[in-house]
């Protein structure tokens, strides 16, 4: 059964930088798609950023330029790297596993995904 621990959030101020980590565990192969999501207070949950099982990368117009996604195979750990953070950024963050997912132009569509993280929370403030 694949698991994912996400960690790293927290508080940070109008144009600083956060990153964040989703650790997968329980997949023997490397290669995978994860996604990051957040949920934002009183709004749908929205896909920001994938890397592909090729490590092929999509950000949605928002975040592009600002945030990278990026992995580390040997800890199966993939990044999100968050900068110059803006309020409307104020979300939960979760990551999703997909297994069948390699190159990536767009954000998956949700049914895909086998497996989610529980979320952490990342507060902008001005």
């Amino acid at each position: 059964e694949v698991q994912l621990v996400e960690s790293g959030g927290g508080s940070v101020q109008v144009g600083g930088s956060v990153r964040i980590s989703c650790a997968v565990s329980g997949y023997r192969w490397q290669s995978y798609c994860i996604t990051w999501f957040r949920q934002a207070p009183g709004k749908e949950r929205e896909g920001v950023a994938v890397i592909g099982g090729d490590d092929s990368t999509f950000y949605i117009g928002s975040v592009k330029g600002r945030f990278s996604v990026s992995r580390d195979s040997a800890k199966n750990t993939v990044y999100l790297n968050m900068n110059n953070l803006q309020p409307e950024d104020t979300a939960v963050y979760s990551c999703a596993f997909a297994s069948s997912v390699l190159n990536v132009q767009n954000i998956p569509p949700v049914g895909l995904f086998e497996a989610w993280g529980q979320g952490t929370q990342v507060i902008v403030s001005s």
